[in-house]
C-alpha cells in the first residue's frame, strides 16, 4: 500500500467512525472527525451523508463537498473537485446509484438521480435526472450516450495463449 493509498483510507475510515457515532446519538466527536476530515484532506463529507461500500474519492477527496442529506450508492468513483449539493429554493438533494463515474470537478444540483452505471464528464453542471449507463458532459449537462454498458471502471484483463 503507498502512502497516497493509506490517506486515502485513513480519510474514509474516519469519515465511517463518524458516521457511526453520529448514527449512535454521539453529540460531539462525529463533528471532530469532520472538521479533521476538512482541515486534513480538503473534503467537506458530513458524517450524515449515507456512503455505500467500495466508494472511492480521488486524490484523497481533495476540495469534494457533498451535501449532508446525499445518499451515494456502493462501487461509486468521484474525482477531485466535485460538487454534489442542492439548488436554492430545493430541498431534495442529489442521489448517486451504484458503479458511477463522476469526472473531476463536475457539479451535480438539487433533486437529481444519477442512475446506475452512468458516467458524468469532468466539469459537467447535472441539474436533471440522469438515466442508468448514460453518459453526459457539457454546462448544462447533456446525454450524449446511453446503452447497457457506458463505461467500465476496469478494463478487461488481456487474455493470453501460448
Amino acid at each position: 500500500m503507498t502512502i497516497y493509498q493509506g490517506m486515502t483510507v485513513t480519510m474514509e475510515l474516519l469519515f465511517r467512525i463518524s458516521n457511526w457515532l453520529y448514527r449512535k446519538g454521539v453529540p460531539v466527536l462525529p463533528r471532530l472527525l469532520y472538521i479533521f476530515n476538512r482541515v486534513v484532506f480538503s473534503i467537506v463529507l458530513p458524517p450524515s451523508v449515507t456512503l455505500g461500500r467500495n466508494v472511492s474519492f480521488s486524490y484523497s477527496g481533495l476540495g469534494i463537498v457533498v451535501h449532508a442529506r446525499c445518499c451515494i450508492g456502493n462501487g461509486v468513483t468521484i474525482s477531485q473537485h466535485v460538487t454534489l449539493g442542492g439548488r436554492s429554493g430545493l430541498h431534495d438533494v442529489p442521489v448517486v446509484e451504484d458503479d458511477v463515474l463522476i469526472g473531476a470537478g463536475a457539479k451535480i444540483l438539487g433533486p437529481v438521480r444519477i442512475g446506475r452505471g452512468a458516467s458524468i464528464g469532468a466539469n459537467s453542471v447535472v441539474l436533471h435526472d440522469v438515466p442508468p449507463f448514460a453518459t453526459v458532459v457539457g454546462i448544462p449537462g447533456k446525454v450524449i450516450k446511453t446503452g447497457s454498458k457506458a463505461h467500465s471502471a476496469v478494463p478487461p484483463a488481456p487474455t493470453f495463449t501460448s
